[in-house]
């Protein structure tokens, strides 16, 4: 069975809240428990931190085992060598994943300081840009 770790950073744990508009109505564990009924042969973890370190720390655990990640760093995306420097020091190839298209979005979301660590980037699907991801990792 293949293993798949979903990684969500800050402020995703408001999704069906936060900015609807941009985000949607619905909850990542909704949509969770259904990606995981799609893909029963994959094991999907997740965690969700709106704190760095324990982005890193999951990066670091999984790295060397999984089968892949499936990262949205939310802002951290923007602004974390550190996150950079865990997806490079790992063999488990890495998926960059944006609810958005953040090349719509303000100047600042256009540029991606851990896309150089990742095998690819998907964004602008909604929450599909995670199932996207999981089947390119399969």
């Amino acid at each position: 069975m293949k293993k798949i770790q979903i990684i969500n950073g800050p402020n995703l744990n408001l999704l069906g809240k936060r900015e609807p508009g941009i985000y949607g109505n619905e909850g990542f564990d909704s949509y969770l428990k259904t990606l995981r009924e799609r893909y029963p042969d994959v094991q999907i973890d997740y965690l969700q931190s709106n704190h760095e370190g324990d982005l890193i720390d999951c990066i670091h655990r999984v790295g060397f085992e999984y089968d892949g990640i499936v990262l949205n760093a939310g802002a951290y995306t923007h602004t974390s060598v550190a996150l950079l420097d865990a997806l490079k020091a790992v063999t488990t190839p890495a998926i960059e994943v944006h609810i958005s298209n953040v090349h719509t979005r303000e100047e600042f979301r256009h540029h991606s300081m851990i896309s150089a660590g990742c095998k690819g980037v998907i964004c602008g699907f909604g929450l599909d840009s995670y199932r996207l991801a999981v089947e390119a990792l399969r």
